[in-house]
């Protein structure tokens, strides 16, 4: 299984916000901007993002109206596969992180009272995620457009249609 480390990450203010529910970026108080640019400037110079991607691509040998059947008597059960990937060939398995670091400095925070800050760090982290869900599609979709496939939207277990059991530790051959 192939491991990527250090992934590259565009962290912008707009997206941070957008995580923590604030949609319109013109009302948001300088004070908070501020602090946004400031904690990402922490972010980065603290190193507290540790992004990483470990992946598998698995041929689909059938897909039934509840589950894909990959090679090696792998199963994945959702309702909505078929619909989502009706034409697709091969899954790619992924597990993506940002690290620990990141999360203990929201503890650190918390802890301290300094609930803002780690509300706002938090937020940096969930827009670090969808950051490094971005560059895990563009990552696959470089690893399969050789044979012509393209990507679909990433999808997750917990998403309606792929139970969180899905999520379990399994061993795929």
């Amino acid at each position: 299984m192939p491991i990527i480390r250090d992934i590259s990450l565009s962290l912008k203010t707009k997206e941070v916000l957008r995580r923590e529910g604030f949609r319109e970026y013109s009302k948001i108080r300088p004070e908070i901007k501020s602090l946004i640019l400031e904690l990402l400037a922490n972010v980065k110079n603290a190193h507290l993002l540790e992004s990483a991607m470990a992946y598998e691509i698995h041929s689909i040998t059938e897909m039934s109206h509840r589950q894909l059947s990959l090679e090696g008597n792998a199963v994945v059960h959702g309702s909505l596969l078929p619909s989502l990937l009706p034409e697709a060939k091969e899954l790619a398995v992924v597990v993506c992180t940002i690290g620990p670091k990141l999360e203990e400095q929201v503890t650190d925070y918390s802890n301290r009272g300094e609930l803002l800050r780690g509300m706002l760090l938090d937020g940096i982290g969930s827009a670090a995620v969808d950051s490094l869900a971005q560059e895990v599609c563009k990552f696959i979709a470089g690893e399969v457009s050789s044979r012509g496939y393209q990507v679909s939207s990433p999808i997750s277990p917990g998403m309606p249609g792929l139970p969180i059991t899905e999520q379990r530790h399994r061993k795929l051959e």
